[in-house]
């Protein structure tokens, strides 16, 4: 489901080029529970961001599904994106001044379907039908994570990728987020990838890989 072929990753602070990945070889196959663990400043997010086409690699190439998804256009990589990935960010990254059905809405909106209908059904999988017409602000820090799923599969993506999606939540909220993911993934035979700093966490997927000096082993 996802190959990535010699990448490379870098940003530059000053006069200064610090290479976060460093020739990744990497293969996911569908369906699979993969977890991303390693130090902080490891590299793991920015693999993520990379893997789901939000930040471009200087070298290399992500094959999901079979597409080459740096070799699309800048439109057809948003309308793939919109239809094949979720993604899920650590920090939520919700629209304040939308409910919590709205701001699931937004993915099917921009796809040209039934918005609506799909983020109700994407609310009650994550328990949150009761919750619909709240604020982000409204909303405790379990419950803007489950909106930020239900906004993350609304469009029932192929691959869901995951950011640290416990890393702001208690044990018990935690342990909730993480029974959500797994059971969407074996329901939807969904292949995820989730970033977490947390081994034993990790211990759930099929797979962990760690991420150490811009390699993955």
């Amino acid at each position: 489901m996802i190959e990535t072929r010699d990448l490379h990753r870098s940003y530059r602070i000053g006069r200064k080029s610090i290479e976060v990945l460093h020739g990744i070889d990497l293969r996911i196959h569908k369906g699979e529970k993969v977890f991303l663990c390693g130090p902080s400043g490891a590299g793991k997010t920015t693999l993520l961001y990379t893997l789901a086409g939000l930040e471009h690699p200087e070298q290399g190439s992500v094959h999901i599904d079979g597409t080459d998804l740096y070799k699309l256009g800048r439109r057809e990589q948003a309308q793939f994106r919109n239809q094949r990935i979720g993604y899920i960010f650590q920090n939520y990254h919700l629209l304040p001044e939308l409910t919590a059905l709205e701001n699931v809405a937004v993915p099917g909106a921009i796809s040209g379907k039934d918005s609506t209908e799909l983020a109700l059904k994407a609310l009650e999988r994550v328990g949150l039908r009761d919750r619909m017409d709240h604020l982000p602000a409204e909303l405790s820090g379990g419950e803007q994570q489950r909106v930020a799923i239900a906004r993350a599969i609304v469009n029932e993506p192929k691959v869901l990728f995951a950011d640290e999606p416990t890393g702001n939540l208690d044990s018990k909220n935690s342990a909730e987020i993480m029974s959500i993911l797994m059971d969407l993934a074996e329901e939807h035979h969904v292949t995820l990838v989730v970033v977490t700093h947390d081994q034993e966490l990790a211990k759930v997927g099929d797979r962990t890989l760690i991420i150490k000096d811009g390699n993955v082993r």
